[in-house]
């Protein structure tokens, strides 16, 4: 087992006729297992989250409103149905973020199908997120015994992963970074590191100012543990997404990220995000192509050790 996933069936919650695509995580199994890259032993289910640790990243308001699926000022500002399979599901989501964490820390890197729920604030709902796995993670990761002092985030969502910067914006000990198209949903919050790129932004552009980032980050952060936000939306065909990359370029991006973590034996820990491609099989082959880039890290790892 050169790396292990989180995953499980419960994530495809039903949302009704939407955008998001919450189908997308299980397929991406099944194209990994199809395909032989990984067998079906090396997912993991999450378990459950504790109100301990939603309260990591959450007001006790907010996480009542979650528990009882209320409908208040609060979970309103989601874009998606308040009810307590959907809210169930991200709530799901959460734990499989910190199981996909601790493997990381352990091996070195593991692949959460599911997460990066980066819009999430500490008090509220926002756009298709209920819960701030990321938050929620880093800081249960900061408490484990022995676990990492510092966390990077590194957001390659097409939005901005605006939750987790107000979250974050008095913690020295995690270090967000965001690069995204800057005139696109959210409002912005401050990161500590935000590329606000220009619309219509292609391949080469992209990974010229995705190295630079990394590179400015080198200079001001030491990171313990990364957790990489791969949203498949700065796609070309995306339907929320206004920059160019391809199917290619965006295999590129994980490579640039996570090889370059990897091979400083940082350990990385991968979250999906955002994707809507016109074509679903297209959203499915992007996060597919994440998770084979993650094996690569894993098993370079593994040949190095």
């Amino acid at each position: 087992m050169p790396i292990r996933f989180v995953y499980s069936d419960r994530y495809e919650a039903d949302i009704g006729a939407h955008v998001f695509p919450t189908s997308k995580y299980r397929l991406v199994r099944e194209k990994l297992v199809a395909n032989g890259d990984a067998l079906p032993s090396w997912f993991l289910e999450p378990p459950g989250i504790t109100r301990a640790e939603l309260i990591l990243a959450h007001t006790s308001e907010y996480i009542d409103d979650l528990e009882r699926a209320a409908y208040t000022e609060r979970t309103a500002m989601s874009e998606l149905p308040v009810n307590p399979s959907v809210i169930g599901a991200f709530r799901l989501a959460a734990g499989g973020s910190i199981l996909a964490a601790e493997c990381a820390w352990e091996d070195g890197a593991a692949v959460h199908l599911g997460g990066g729920l980066h819009h999430a604030f500490a008090g509220h709902a926002e756009g298709f997120c209920y819960v701030n796995d990321i938050a929620i993670a880093a800081r249960a990761m900061q408490q484990q015994e022995n676990g990492p002092a510092r966390v990077l985030v590194v957001d390659t969502d097409v939005h901005q992963g605006n939750g987790t910067a107000r979250i974050f914006q008095n913690d020295d000990s995690v270090f967000t970074f965001s690069i995204h198209q800057e005139n696109n949903y959210p409002v912005k919050q401050r990161s500590d590191l935000d590329i606000g790129l220009a619309d219509g932004i292609e391949d080469a552009e992209y990974l010229e100012a995705l190295g630079g980032g990394l590179e400015a980050i080198d200079a001001r952060f030491e990171p313990d543990l990364v957790i990489y936000v791969a949203g498949a939306d700065p796609y070309r065909e995306d339907q929320l997404g206004g920059l160019r990359l391809t199917l290619e370029g965006l295999r590129a991006r994980d490579a640039l990220a996570l090889h370059r973590f990897g091979d400083r034996r940082i350990p990385v820990v991968v979250v999906f995000a955002g994707g809507y491609a016109r074509r679903l099989d297209d959203t499915v082959h992007i996060h597919y192509q994440t998770c084979l880039e993650a094996i690569a890290v894993s098993r370079k790892r593994e040949t190095e050790a």
